[in-house]
């Protein structure tokens, strides 16, 4: 029997893949929903249903993939515009705004997503919320000699902050970036516009995993008396 929870993951990938038209340049952001619509792009690359798509990666894991599925890449420097970013989220409200930065790639994530003239965020049924902070952290991003002070602010803020461990690695995670994580848990987060443009405004602080104003479509995967089904949210 095959997990009910992947199928999802896999059809809201396949429904947000099959937004990709030839000729776009797509930003492909990073998380395991998100490395099926990749796998899917490069699918449909290879099928010919669509040709001429060039990927901007969110991350190392989002380059890995799309290597792997032969999908061509670029960076910033050598295009204008991104037509669509394709990323997953920690927390969706019902505003569309979003905590990212579960994988420590929102920085790379937030500049690309922010890009596209059309971002569609894939996740399953679990990261909606009503409030943003409910459930996830706020991940903050820091270079390395002004974790001290930042934590501080941070805590000036109304927040807990916490240096975030490495699994399976002694010591902090280090972002793709070479800077640190700190995530904050925050006990209400009433106005997320001016919470990120506060905790950007730290000094050492680099970018922050709330996202506003930015999604113009969210694809919610939900499991319904056992069969995965994929609704525009």
């Amino acid at each position: 029997m095959s997990d009910p929870v992947k199928v999802m993951k896999q059809e809201v990938g396949k429904a947000a893949a099959q937004r990709v038209e030839s000729g776009m340049i797509v930003g492909l952001g990073t998380g395991s929903t998100t490395a099926y619509a990749i796998e899917f792009i490069g699918d449909r690359l290879k099928k010919g249903e669509i040709s001429n798509i060039v990927g901007v990666p969110t991350s190392f894991q989002a380059e890995v993939l799309a290597k792997q599925y032969g999908i061509p890449l670029t960076t910033l420097d050598a295009i204008d515009h991104i037509d669509v970013a394709i990323d997953g989220a920690d927390e969706v409200d019902p505003q569309k705004n979003l905590i990212k930065g579960g994988g420590a790639a929102h920085t790379r994530e937030k500049v690309v997503d922010y890009l596209a003239k059309t971002f569609i965020v894939v996740v399953d049924e679990g990261k909606l919320v009503d409030k943003l902070g409910s459930t996830f952290k706020v991940p903050v991003e820091v270079i390395p000699m002004a974790i001290s002070p930042v934590m501080r602010a941070l805590e000036a803020l109304g927040g807990q902050p916490e240096l975030r461990m490495g699994i399976k690695k002694a010591g902090p995670v280090v972002t793709d970036q070479g800077n640190l994580v700190v995530d904050v848990k925050f006990n209400d987060i009433p106005n997320p516009v001016e919470l990120e443009q506060k905790i950007n405004n730290i000094p050492g602080v680099l970018e922050n995993g709330v996202f506003v104003n930015c999604v113009n479509t969210v694809l919610v995967g939900e499991i319904k008396d056992g069969q995965p089904s994929v609704r525009e949210f």
